[in-house]
């Protein structure tokens, strides 16, 4: 697949030739590795060269035929979004539906030519300053054409042009520093002998499995390594497949980024925004793998797995998902093989869609009991995150302090330690200290006062976090 995804684009760019490119193929085949390190070894490209094409922005659709679309499609998106707007000109109208004012003049044109909108006004002779209106022609075209489909925001990308993005933004290319995965996990409390493996999984893009004893942090962990995914990756607003439209960018988890002006060039149909981690715990259904049509609005809203592209998806709490754990993990078994997912249209139309990201499964749960072996195989990472040593216990208990300006006080850790800990044989649990702290902060709230770490405060906080 990355002969066919990387190799072909670097040909096409003619940063490499064809000749070039099958060398390193037999090179990678011999040696292991990834393909763009290959011919940087060979010397058949630069380093810089191969990070710069890794950065490609999506380009400026310079002509109609740039954008993908007809120009029939920009037209009706352009009378469905005036319809609202009284009076708008040709820069306001470019700014709703993301495309260049060129591309918008144009489809404004024929517009007025089929007597949908007209002018009303100008404040200058030029085309950019004219004031326009609906007709009632275009009222009665744009009410016809909401009923088939109401959506009314930028124009979409085609499947195509999402690809060829996403392979490019590709989890596979990702490059992680000791030193930026460790910066990553500095304000947890995590054993060098999980970030030692879990740093090179994380550069690996390849799928892990966490597991063991509730908590211990799986979850914190996992969250951290979405963190650690470095730059910036681009999220179409919608996409437009057989006609249908499916919107992706999601504001409640796509984070944007706010590019420079020298940066600044770019179709705006596409979001810039931090690598995606996308979280799914128990309320995970086979459903919010699915596209989601919307019968009254007449489009679609993508999944959470094609939402999570170019990033991180969670699956927490294995297990404890409505569904048999099997089923839901058949569901995955292709796309991780593949890197590639099938999703269906209310048409029965079937498409191939990029599944490019690193999928983390944490669970509470023996994996023996959980999955088989044959699953287990195709996780190539597969950590167990245990109870912690009464010295990482305390590192986390000091932490926990300094984060919420509460004073540590080693006597009173000793009298939590010695009286309830050693006398109680209570296991010690990672999550612990900052639930006890929570505790004394939400009393200090109550009363009104400074927290303090005090013995009567540690019997508080146990007695209330415990059921007896």
């Amino acid at each position: 697949m990355e002969h066919n995804l990387l190799g072909s684009h670097l040909v096409d760019k003619k940063l490499v030739s064809e000749e070039q490119l099958q060398m390193a193929l037999e090179r990678q085949q011999f040696s292991g590795g990834r393909l763009g390190y290959n011919l940087v070894a060979l010397g058949f490209i630069e380093e810089k060269d191969l990070e710069e094409f890794f950065k490609r922005v999506p380009p400026v659709p310079r002509s109609i035929e740039d954008t993908g679309l007809d120009l029939s499609y920009i037209v009706d998106l352009i009378n469905k979004h005036v319809v609202f707007m009284g009076e708008f000109t040709i820069p306001i109208v470019a700014n709703r539906v993301k495309l260049p004012i060129s591309i918008v003049d144009q489809a404004m044109d024929v517009l007025r030519r089929e007597k949908l909108i007209q002018v009303i006004g100008a404040d200058q002779l030029h085309k950019t300053s004219y004031k326009f209106s609906m007709t009632d022609a275009g009222r009665n075209r744009a009410s016809e054409l909401l009923n088939i489909c109401r959506y009314t925001g930028p124009a979409p990308v085609t499947l195509e042009s999402y690809r060829k993005q996403i392979e490019i933004q590709s989890v596979m290319h990702i490059v992680i520093s000791p030193e930026q995965f460790s910066k990553a996990f500095s304000h947890l409390v995590v054993s060098d002998s999980i970030l030692q493996t879990l740093g090179p999984a994380a550069c690996s893009g390849r799928a892990m499995f966490l597991y063991g004893p509730p908590g211990n942090g799986k979850t914190t962990i996992a969250e951290a390594v979405g963190r650690a995914l470095p730059g910036e990756v681009y999220v179409p607003h919608a996409l437009l497949v057989g006609g249908e439209l499916i919107t992706v960018y999601d504001k409640s988890v796509h984070v944007p980024v706010e590019k420079q002006d020298d940066q600044s060039e770019y179709d705006k149909r596409w979001v810039c925004v931090k690598r995606p981690t996308i979280m799914a715990g128990g309320d995970l259904t086979m459903r919010t793998l699915d596209l989601d049509f919307n019968p009254v609005a007449k489009y679609y809203e993508a999944p959470l797995q094609l939402k999570a592209n170019n990033g991180l998806f969670i699956v927490d709490d294995l297990g404890r998902q409505p569904m048999n754990v099997e089923t839901l993990l058949n569901r995955w078994i292709v796309p991780l093989a593949k890197r590639t997912d099938m999703l269906t249209l209310h048409t029965g139309r079937k498409f191939e869609i990029p599944f490019d990201q690193q999928v983390i499964f944490a669970t509470n749960l023996d994996p023996k009991e959980l999955v088989d072996n044959a699953f287990l195989r195709r996780m190539r990472y597969k950590l167990k995150i245990d109870y912690p040593t009464p010295e990482e216990y305390r590192e986390i208990f000091v932490k926990i302090c300094q984060s919420n300006n509460l004073e540590f006080n080693e006597e009173v850790f000793e009298y939590l330690m010695d009286h309830y800990y050693t006398r109680m044989d209570v296991r010690l649990t990672s999550c612990q200290p900052r639930d006890i702290i929570d505790h004394i902060l939400d009393d200090a709230f109550y009363h009104g006062h400074r927290p303090e770490l005090t013995t009567e405060k540690i019997d508080m906080a146990w007695d209330n976090l415990f059921v007896k």
